[in-house]
């Protein structure tokens, strides 16, 4: 028997997760300079696009299927590609398809994330070869090693809810490394390279937050009440990473940022992930302050080590995952989880503790190393960075032949006094 409830829930839960990719558009686009913004935007939707469907031939299946053999702890079989042996089934009362179209929505982002730390300096094509591979060599085993029944992370007993390994260290580290082959943008250290529309962060940190519940409160596959702690957590987390990392600014700098709510917000929703089902409320505020304050000075790291991380991918997402992953090991709650995690404080232990941290660095350790290589075989064979003049003109004009706003249009207005009813306008007054 289908569960009517349960299974519209996770359809909603689905269609939120969904609504967070294009909110990350606005989120990066809002970031980014004017004269990129339209191809900034551009790589979270184009992942959409791609990933979409390269989980129904393969994705699916190579990280849920059945594995076979030695290989069953790293990858999924080819049982269900396709999706077509899925169709009229059901596990536990939920479909099976709404938990494959659940699924396909973590993919989407975790891939658009990444896209964040190469702002202004990337070409086009190159990230578009660059997605499917990466999530066919990357993104779908890691995510079987962490969430398949079969996968030797899962097997551990390592805790990852809703995505702090799989999601945002993966993609966080993923971000390092292709930094590191891009190399810096022009003037970086030296120009201004600040957010060019600040009313679109907001409304990306706003849908990525709306969205969130989806992610996290989803992930539990029942409308129950791990669905309600995950989305009470979500929220307060947030809230108190909000607070942090607008404390840091002002002590730091004197004055609090819409940037930095908006960055704030992010950080924690990130930290909160992973640990949404196995904090208690009071927890979940705790780890909201850590991972605001922290994060807040992760991202002038990119300054002192010279990798230019453009739009704080590093700073928030992988520091921020790694703060939610490890901090299950310290305030994991029996009384949240159910009596499946007991210990020390908060229900966290030792042994609890040292699991978390190496699935943290399993899937940091493999996700940078073969990003890199996977970055510079394209790099190699077609160049991932743009010309110097394609970047000094701006991606947008050089690679879409699209502006953002209308610039030129604006300068050659002549404004002229306004024209009396029934009278023709010289065409000499307004030209265009």
């Amino acid at each position: 028997m289908i569960d009517s409830g349960n299974t519209a829930w996770v359809l909603v839960s689905a269609a939120l997760v969904m609504l967070m990719t294009p909110g990350l558009a606005f989120f990066y686009g809002g970031m980014a300079r004017a004269k990129s913004v339209l191809n900034m935007m551009l790589m979270s939707f184009t992942s959409i696009a791609i990933v979409s469907v390269l989980w129904v031939l393969v994705g699916y299946s190579l990280t849920f299927g059945s594995g076979s053999g030695p290989l069953a702890p790293f990858i999924g079989g080819l049982d269900t590609v396709g999706l077509t042996s899925l169709i009229g089934t059901d596990t536990d009362g939920l479909p099976d398809l709404v938990f494959a179209g659940f699924q396909m929505m973590f993919a989407v982002i975790t891939v658009a994330l990444i896209s964040g730390a190469i702002a202004d300096r990337a070409k086009f094509g190159a990230w578009l070869l660059f997605v499917p591979i990466w999530a066919l060599i990357v993104y779908f085993p890691v995510a079987h090693w962490v969430w398949s029944a079969d996968g030797w992370i899962f097997g551990l007993g390592v805790i990852d809810f809703a995505g702090g390994t799989a999601v945002h260290i993966n993609a966080g580290a993923a971000a390092l490394a292709l930094t590191l082959v891009l190399g810096r943008r022009k003037g970086f250290g030296s120009e201004s390279m600040r957010p060019h529309n600040l009313p679109f962060v907001l409304l990306g940190a706003a849908l990525l937050w709306f969205g969130w519940f989806g992610f996290n409160a989803g992930s539990g596959l029942a409308a129950d009440g791990t669905a309600a702690l995950a989305l009470v957590n979500t929220q307060v987390a947030t809230a108190a990473a909000t607070g942090a990392w607008m404390l840091v600014e002002r002590i730091r700098y004197g004055k609090v940022t819409a940037l930095g709510f908006a960055s704030g917000a992010v950080a924690g929703l990130v930290a909160i992930t992973p640990a949404a089902s196995t904090l208690t409320p009071v927890g979940s505020v705790i780890l909201g302050l850590i991972a605001g304050a922290v994060c807040a000075y992760a991202i002038s790291w990119k300054y002192k080590f010279k990798y230019d991380d453009a739009l704080d991918v590093v700073g928030i997402h992988l520091v921020g995952g790694i703060i939610g992953s490890l901090a299950i090991g310290l305030l994991a709650s029996s009384l949240a989880s159910g009596g499946e995690v007991e210990g020390l404080l908060y229900g966290g232990s030792v042994s609890l503790l040292g699991l978390q941290a190496l699935g943290v660095f399993a899937v940091l350790v493999y996700s940078f190393a073969v990003t890199w290589v996977i970055a510079k075989v394209i790099d190699l064979v077609m160049g991932f960075r743009i010309p110097e003049h394609v970047e000094t003109n701006g991606l947008d004009h050089e690679l879409h032949s699209e502006t953002a706003y209308a610039f030129d249009d604006l300068d050659h207005i002549e404004l002229s006094s306004p024209t009396p009813p029934g009278e023709e306008v010289p065409s000499q007054q307004v030209r265009l």
